[in-house]
C-alpha cells in the first residue's frame, strides 16, 4: 500500500481550494462532470506547486486517477494537496477531493490523483526548482 492510500482515509496535505458544485457543472445524469472536477484539481495542484517551485509551473501528467463516488449538485468540495516528491525541475503532488454533501451530511473522499508539474521560466522553458529555505 502506498503512503497516500489508507484503510480509513482522512484528507492528506493542505487545503488548497474550496468551492460548491453548481448545476452548470453537471453531466447528462445530473452528477458533476468528471472533467470539470479534474480541471479544479489541476487549479488546486498548480497553486500549491507554484509555491513549491517559487514561480510558474506547467502540468505535464496525471500519474493516477480514481473516482470513488459521484458528486451531487450543491456539495461543498475541498481540495487537498500534498507534495510527494521534488526533483530537479519537477514536482509530484497528490491532489484529493473531499465532499460535504448538504443533503446527506456525509463527508467523504470523492477522488484523488497524482499530478506532475514542471517549473518553467518566463519563456515556457523548464527551469530548476528553487531550493527550499
Amino acid at each position: 500500500m502506498k503512503e497516500y492510500e489508507q484503510e480509513d482515509p482522512i484528507p492528506q496535505g493542505d487545503l488548497a481550494l474550496q468551492l460548491t458544485a453548481l448545476p452548470r457543472e453537471t453531466n447528462g445524469f445530473g452528477d458533476i462532470f468528471g472533467g470539470w472536477l479534474v480541471s479544479q484539481m489541476d487549479l488546486a495542484g498548480t497553486a500549491m506547486a507554484s509555491r513549491v517551485a517559487a514561480g510558474r509551473v506547467a502540468t505535464v501528467s496525471i500519474d493516477r486517477m480514481a473516482f470513488m463516488v459521484p458528486v451531487a449538485v450543491g456539495a461543498q468540495l475541498s481540495f487537498y494537496t500534498q507534495t510527494l516528491d521534488v526533483g530537479r525541475s519537477s514536482i509530484r503532488m497528490l491532489v484529493e477531493v473531499w465532499s460535504d454533501d448538504p443533503l446527506s451530511s456525509e463527508w467523504r473522499k470523492v477522488t484523488e490523483a497524482v499530478f506532475v508539474f514542471v517549473a518553467i521560466d518566463g519563456s515556457g522553458r523548464t527551469r530548476p526548482v528553487a531550493p527550499r529555505r
